[in-house]
């Protein structure tokens, strides 16, 4: 596939205005890579839960995590490669990636931004999924409330600019129907003081 840059036309733009631009670029990684991958990191990662406060009370993030400095010589193999892939198709110098496990169709991710403080102004969002397709919903913070409701397969890259992280929040809702598990790989491009700050993921940030 030739290099793709998040500013160029396609097929697969979902968004492109003053209020941000999004792409979606299906097949990115071929099925069996995208399969190994997903099974290594599964099987492989320390993945971690994690608490948080809602409606005034304590409960359970509903998905497992993991985080990794892009720089760290210890970066597990899959993500590697991963990382080669997505630069190859987008140019930006991304320094970290976090790992979000949905195990079944009760894990979710509610309605958010990225947090802007941990984003270089001017860099994309990379979100490459693996295994199980999940929805995602992207809907706009103000009216006109206009949503996308997006299938994202294993394999495929969603790209998000900073910008949209003003205008629109995203998140991967529950479903009724029973659901496999899905790995989402999001790069971002951190700044050199919230790479310090350490390594693990704050408040709403995954995919």
């Amino acid at each position: 596939m030739p290099p793709f840059s998040l500013f160029d036309t396609g097929p697969q733009v979902l968004l492109d205005d003053a209020s941000g631009r999004i792409v979606h670029v299906p097949d990115v990684v071929p099925g069996e890579t995208a399969r190994a991958w997903f099974t290594q990191l599964l099987d492989g990662i320390a993945w971690r839960g994690g608490r948080r406060m809602m409606y005034e009370r304590e409960v359970d993030v509903p998905r497992l995590r993991a985080h990794f400095e892009l720089a760290d010589p210890a970066l597990p193999p899959p993500v590697r490669e991963a990382l080669a892939v997505v630069r190859a198709v987008v140019d930006a110098p991304f320094t970290s990636v976090g790992l979000n496990l949905y195990r079944d169709e009760h894990d979710s991710v509610a309605p958010h931004n990225d947090k802007l403080e941990d984003l270089v102004r001017g860099h994309p969002i990379a979100l490459l999924s693996l295994g199980a397709t999940r929805e995602m919903v992207i809907r706009a913070k103000r009216p006109p409330r206009r949503a996308l409701h997006l299938d994202l397969a294993s394999g495929s890259l969603l790209l998000m600019d900073y910008t949209s992280q003003l205008h629109y929040d995203h998140g991967i809702p529950k479903q009724r129907a029973p659901m496999g598990p899905r790995i989402s790989l999001a790069f971002r491009v951190r700044p050199a003081a919230s790479q310090d700050a350490g390594s693990s993921p704050v408040g709403n940030t995954p995919r």
